[in-house]
């Protein structure tokens, strides 16, 4: 088993490992600024008392960070060994199927809860008025951990 996945991933590349420390690297740091925000309103005091404006903020640092650990995965897949899983044509209808549907629900949920309600405006004080229920939260659970889960796996398989 260890021989086998050895040739299927190249754990020497800096490409892989500056992906997998992005992946984790993101998650954990918007949690941190955001619990800190939570407990002293940093941010928002950093921009005059604007809990809004200190949440958009975070938003774009969360979405460039999301921009870059794509970037990263993408690098880092291109210099990974190929191996193919799927037959033709199932090789492309499968990851095409996939990344659209997961881009659906990641598009969908963040259109559902607005920038504030993806973008942790919670931490900032800013709450939603009801409970998203429609979709794609009366499909799924967690649509855009899903949805970006379902979009990763496309990218790898394409």
């Amino acid at each position: 088993m260890a021989s086998s996945l050895t040739t299927l991933i190249d754990l020497s590349k800096p490409s892989l490992i500056a992906c997998v420390v992005s992946i984790a690297f993101n998650p954990t740091a918007w949690n941190i600024v955001a619990r800190n925000e939570y407990r002293n309103k940093t941010i928002t005091r950093i921009f005059g008392g604007n809990a809004r404006y200190g949440c958009y903020f975070l938003a774009l640092c969360i979405f460039s960070a999301g921009m870059l650990r794509d970037s990263l995965y993408h690098r880092a897949l291109l210099e990974q060994p190929q191996a193919k899983l799927l037959p033709a044509p199932l090789d492309t209808l499968v990851p095409a199927v996939l990344f659209g549907l997961g881009q659906i629900f990641v598009v969908t949920s963040t259109w559902a809860l607005g920038v504030t309600g993806t973008f942790l405006g919670d931490y900032f004080g800013i709450l939603m008025d009801h409970r998203v229920e429609g979709f794609p939260f009366n499909v799924l659970r967690d649509p855009m951990y899903v949805g970006s889960t379902m979009s990763f796996a496309a990218t790898a398989l394409w």
